[in-house]
């Protein structure tokens, strides 16, 4: 998969002249709703003898619009999502910045640079995506203004359960600890990416070592609490058992940011300075504060066991 940084107006151009069917959206957390906007796109480039392409935009435009309190947390990072697209066959990437001159662009100027200027053919996007300066264009005017240079496809909604498939009930469900329902929504266990870094080593002391993950920045993590997850590093996965949360036996809720530590099963080795991967499969029980070391040891016992059981199912 070719992957091609664009930033509005000092590098709008490819050294390619391949013509494209582009999904265009966010598409923050790859989702269902997404995958179908994705994979319609890919259908059609197979229907016209083109390559198949995916645009989004970085960073998500609540950063640039919301402010520090309103700036919503990414469930895939870049990273995650450039894996996630090269496995679903998708030959060209188109990453464009997301700054105040791209949102100052007319619709019409974002489709003379991002779609007729990229040899876009046909471009397919969700019922809902909108574009150019306060998002005044619309999939209906991106048809409108095409000159027969393109065709489009609008996707309608997906749902579940009778509700759309959407980033932000994703976002919703993950705040109250239900990876399994959001996993139903991804089609895939939510995963989050980081680095094992160095902490406290209080694990270890009381004979669970763990490896403290230490996520990129602005990611999504679970509630707090206890979760049976699966691990994985260097090609391999394992299962575990990870707490996210402020470890509030040993310290003030309020002293600490919430950090993700995951107790890997039956495995003992330095995981540190790696980067690994926890799929969130079922959620335990929530964060508690423990009377002893001792008391909480038994419940991590607990954990473990109940870990396995559901791991194993």
């Amino acid at each position: 998969m070719n992957i091609y940084k664009l930033h509005y107006p000092g590098n709008v151009t490819i050294d390619s002249n391949d013509d494209y069917s582009l999904a265009v959206g966010f598409f923050d957390g790859l989702h269902k709703g997404h995958q179908s906007v994705i994979y319609e796109a890919k259908r059609k480039a197979k229907e016209l003898g083109l390559k198949s392409a995916v645009m989004t935009f970085d960073p998500h435009p609540s950063h640039l619009f919301g402010g520090g309190e309103h700036k919503v947390g990414y469930i895939t990072q870049q990273p995650e999502k450039v894996r996630l697209l090269r496995a679903m066959g998708i030959d060209a990437l188109f990453v464009v910045t997301f700054d105040w001159s791209l949102a100052s662009l007319s619709p019409q100027q974002f489709i003379d640079i991002f779609i007729k200027g990229l040899n876009v053919k046909h471009v397919t996007a969700g019922f809902d995506f909108s574009f150019g300066s306060k998002g005044a264009g619309t999939m209906v005017e991106m048809a409108a203004l095409s000159e027969d240079m393109y065709g489009t496809t609008i996707v309608e909604k997906v749902t579940d359960g009778g509700e759309k498939v959407s980033s932000t009930r994703i976002r919703q469900l993950l705040s109250e600890g239900n990876v399994e329902e959001t996993a139903t929504l991804l089609g895939r266990s939510f995963r989050t990416v980081g680095n094992v870094v160095h902490g406290e080593k209080r694990g270890r002391l009381l004979g669970f070592p763990t490896a403290n993950v230490e996520p990129d920045k602005d990611t999504v993590l679970p509630a707090n609490g206890v979760y049976a997850v699966r691990f994985s590093f260097d090609g391999k996965t394992l299962d575990g058992v990870s707490s996210v949360g402020v470890k509030p036996t040993f310290h003030n809720p309020g002293d600490i940011q919430a950090v993700v530590e995951v107790h890997v099963l039956d495995f003992d080795g330095d995981l540190y300075d790696k980067e690994v991967a926890v799929d969130w499969i079922a959620y335990l029980r929530p964060e508690l504060a423990f009377k002893s070391a001792e008391a909480l040891i038994e419940e991590m016992e607990n954990d473990k066991k109940r870990a396995k059981e559901v791991l194993n199912a």
